[in-house]
């Protein structure tokens, strides 16, 4: 496995990484390396997104509040400050080598709810098509106890997952994965291929191991179950260094967590199998063709709607005999789908008042009957 021949990329920089401990203060120097390492990738071809943290960290520097755990309520107002300086300091580091940045902040419903999973993943699919790099953070100003993520770790993952990534790359002050922790064991042993994650894996995790971090190597666990059942191959490797990305390419020592599929097929595989149908559409014969060769579903194929389905919802697709034809995650509502119905692509926006997608289904959201989803 090869860093480099990933396409999609989603990197994960922890507090401790990004904030010098002692100082409070953010590592510039070593986040324009970083962004080095991006722009060298997104000259590769490679499409990249960050999930940071540190928003917190600079901010209750900046308002001096004390060591140790901070109240809900000064994380908040600590993260509302930081996110600022946080946000420059990306887009500053990416301008000075010609790449945009764009700024998504998350809560756990916005990954649970399937209108902000959609809606979320729309954005990020779509900064990603105008070539910026998403910079994705908790929303920890608004996110209470019942509802944060409690780590970037898995945090990462959901996105990852969210968006379909080829590969999710933990930056930790640690290169991996031991048979204990190395900073109290010796003895250690240094894992460098995991390609199941057992009871005896998940027993070698150890905790946090800087004030800054909320997670230690068992988040890091979690957020490789996540990612691995999705499709998408996960990495651990030391970011503490100057280009953390680059050593990586060079055979840095890190930790790869192995999936067995890849995501796109993972997530078809879910639509086909785990997913209710709410609705049936019933296409022309041309249509049904479309799909077949690989397409995906326009308006103008379909003929008639039936059901009561909102944007996101698994509806079934039948052909001109009323025989299945396929599955898959609708753009639009039971409603907006209606009115669009037989008509091009390029008369939605009259049609609804708004620009929404040129596809009622997108293909990479359908699976085909009698196919495995691998293979659809």
């Amino acid at each position: 496995m090869r860093l480099q021949d990933q396409k999609r990329i989603v990197i994960k920089i922890g507090s401790a990484t990004l904030v010098d401990e002692k100082t409070g203060r953010l590592r510039a120097a070593w986040l324009q390396t970083l962004v080095d390492d991006i722009a060298m990738l997104k000259e590769q071809g490679k499409e990249v997104l960050i999930v940071s943290s540190g928003a917190i960290a600079l901010g209750r520097r900046q308002t001096n509040l004390p060591q140790g755990k901070l109240r809900l309520d000064e994380s908040q107002a600590a993260a509302a400050i930081g996110q600022i300086a946080l946000g420059e300091a990306y887009a500053d580091a990416l301008h000075k080598v010609d790449l945009i940045a764009g700024q998504i902040l998350l809560t756990l419903s916005d990954t649970e709810e399937r209108r902000h999973y959609l809606n979320a993943r729309a954005t990020l699919t779509t900064l990603l098509e105008l070539g910026a790099v998403p910079i994705i953070n908790e929303n920890d100003t608004v996110a209470t106890s019942e509802i944060k993520f409690g780590d970037n770790d898995r945090l990462a993952a959901r996105v990852a997952t969210m968006i379909s990534a080829d590969c999710l790359v933990l930056l930790s002050d640690i290169d991996g994965l031991y048979t204990a922790p190395p900073a109290t064991n010796p003895d250690a042993q240094h894992i460098p291929v995991i390609e199941h994650i057992t009871h005896d894996i998940e027993a070698m995790a150890g905790s946090a191991g800087s004030s800054l971090a909320k997670g230690g190597m068992a988040t890091k666990i979690a957020a490789a179950k996540i990612a691995v059942n999705a499709g998408t191959t996960m990495l651990i490797a030391n970011g503490n260094d100057y280009n953390p990305l680059r050593s990586i390419i060079n055979g840095a020592k890190c930790s790869w967590f192995t999936a067995k599929t890849n995501p796109i097929t993972e997530r078809k595989r879910w639509i086909n199998g785990h997913l209710e149908p709410h609705g049936t559409l019933t296409l022309d014969a041309g249509a049904v063709r479309a799909l077949l060769s690989g397409k995906s579903l326009l308006p103008a194929g379909v003929k008639k709607i039936d059901g009561d389905f909102a944007k996101g919802d698994a509806v079934i697709l039948l052909g001109p005999d009323g025989e299945e034809v396929a599955r898959g995650l609708i753009s639009y509502d039971c409603q907006d789908s209606n009115k669009i119905r037989g008509c091009k692509s390029a008369k939605i926006a009259d049609i609804l008042g708004y620009r929404g997608r040129s596809e009622l289904i997108h293909r990479d959201d359908m699976v085909l009957s009698g196919k495995d989803p691998a293979n659809a």
